[in-house]
């Protein structure tokens, strides 16, 4: 979707979309960063890169509307941390090689292309034993009310991340259903596929 589609829906929001409190899968699994930078990669309106900050890591949130990272900035401040905002498109931003002690992508659907292109990056762009984080709708999620993209072409399989992922070691990797309740966005029972991935080297 385009930045303008989701600078209109973050304005026109009484409060957060998907609420302040950071995924439910983030929040368990955030103990695998190691030290040092995280990226937040499609962070909207800033939740997961917030909570991140308090845990003491340097955060950066990427997203295309800057709207939305207003209101990250916002909420960073009102927990008492700093978070850097990046606006940019992911079709043509660049994960700086060997950087990131994490990168965490959550509810980020993508054209099939593009996700590849993005994901290879993150495979590149973590340090040595820093890990991806991912949560993501399945195709069958389309048999629920609950939020996420009508195109299955967005939607994602473990299979086919297993692949995109080649090169990190999948530390957690499944498809689940789950309650998955934030904000008025994405509310109800839900099927997703969740992994936690290390780069090697140490």
């Amino acid at each position: 979707m385009e930045p303008l589609f989701w600078d209109n829906r973050y304005a026109a929001a009484e409060g957060f979309v998907f609420g302040t409190a950071p995924n439910d899968f983030l929040a368990e699994m955030a103990v695998q960063i190691p030290s040092g930078p995280v990226l937040c990669i499609g962070e909207g309106e800033g939740r997961n890169a917030v909570h991140l900050a308090t845990l003491g890591h340097d955060v950066t949130a990427l997203d295309q509307s800057a709207v939305g990272l207003a209101k990250a900035r916002q909420l960073a401040a009102t927990r008492g941390v700093q978070i850097a905002t990046q606006v940019a498109d992911l079709e043509t931003a660049v994960i700086e090689p060997g950087r990131w002690a994490g990168i965490v992508s959550i509810f980020v659907h993508l054209p099939v292309d593009l996700r590849r292109k993005v994901y290879a990056g993150v495979v590149r762009g973590l340090m040595p034993g820093g890990v991806f984080i991912l949560e993501a709708y399945t195709p069958a999620q389309l048999a629920f009310g609950s939020g996420g993209p009508k195109d299955v072409a967005l939607l994602m399989t473990l299979s086919a991340l297993r692949e995109e992922l080649a090169g990190l070691d999948l530390l957690v990797a499944r498809e689940i259903e789950r309650a998955v309740i934030e904000g008025s966005g994405h509310t109800g029972r839900a099927a997703v596929v969740q992994v936690v991935a290390r780069a090697r080297g140490r």
